[in-house]
């Protein structure tokens, strides 16, 4: 490690190379893993359906959260930022609006899951199409708005990386963070958690369980829970009376988001799962009829 840097206030030699290496290993893992789930989506003609569109929507989301958090790690690994206040800003705005992104993809998976096993209702390539488009500028919307005043990005404790600043609490971010979350994170968990109930509710009906509806929302949970609860409490309390390294923990949980949402949304489809097989290893998958079937 460079030793003519300092080290972050409230961090150890130690602790600044583990949370370096665990930036590395996640950013690394699920930049290749959803690379895979990207290559297999536009070499395998099987898996180009509207569906797994969506999933593919999400990989590439989730490659861009992963390509933000290898930076934080080579940062990590330096001791400090070496980008700049330009840099911090386009780090924090890249990071932001991958992660919005991925949230609002893994709540229309969610909905086009309900109307395909609830409704019977088949997702068409339009629909698809402009389902994507309008989420990717939606999230980059309010992923830009804190370059331009409302809100703000700055460094992370660990001085490494950039995000949206939650240290001073004022009105500013409180006017910002409330209706940011309730258009990028509210809505999405009701749409998740009804979407899988209603799921559920068939599945017990006809006794045919094809994934567990409990999975997608729990792991939504654990990755950006203590995200949001961050930030809420920064809204209400000093955040900086709670210690660097606990508050360290939200964007590391953040970052493994990519890894898990490979298990659960593509290899955890039976169909695109048979197509990353058919991409690594070249066996021709057999049944290509069902987009979403998953366990």
């Amino acid at each position: 490690m460079v030793t003519s840097y300092p080290l972050p206030e409230g961090f150890s030699e130690f602790d600044v190379f583990s949370l370096g290496s665990c930036l590395l290993v996640e950013g690394l893992l699920g930049f290749f893993l959803n690379a895979v789930t990207v290559i297999a989506f536009l070499k395998i003609r099987e898996l180009r359906t509207p569906s797994n569109f969506l999933v593919f929507s999400l990989a590439m989301a989730d490659m861009g959260i992963s390509t933000n958090a290898t930076v934080a790690a080579f940062s990590s690994f330096l001791r400090y930022w070496p980008y700049g206040s330009d840099g911090c800003q386009t780090h924090g705005f890249q990071g932001f609006m991958t992660a919005l992104a991925s949230i609002h993809f893994i709540a229309a998976i969610a909905w086009d899951r309900y109307h395909q096993y609830c409704t019977r209702t088949k997702l068409q390539w339009s629909s698809a199409i402009t389902l994507v488009l309008f989420t990717w500028l939606f999230t980059a919307f309010w992923a830009a708005m804190p370059l331009f005043g409302w809100g703000e990005y700055d460094y992370e404790p660990l001085r490494t990386c950039c995000t949206l600043d939650y240290s001073k609490g004022d009105r500013n971010y409180v006017s910002y963070l409330i209706p940011m979350s309730i258009f990028n994170m509210g809505i999405q968990v009701f749409v998740v958690l009804s979407s899988y109930q209603s799921i559920d509710k068939k599945f017990k009906k006809t006794g045919q369980a094809k994934f567990n509806c409990g999975t997608p929302l729990k792991t939504m949970l654990f990755c950006w829970g203590p995200y949001g609860i961050l930030a809420f409490y920064a809204a209400v309390e000093n955040a900086t009376l709670v210690s660097p390294k606990l508050r360290m923990i939200a964007p590391i949980l953040a970052k493994t988001s990519p890894t898990f949402n490979v298990f659960v949304y593509a290899l955890g489809n039976e169909n695109y799962r048979g197509g990353i097989w058919q991409l690594l290893t070249g066996q021709k998958i057999e049944s290509p009829a069902i987009e979403n079937k998953s366990k």
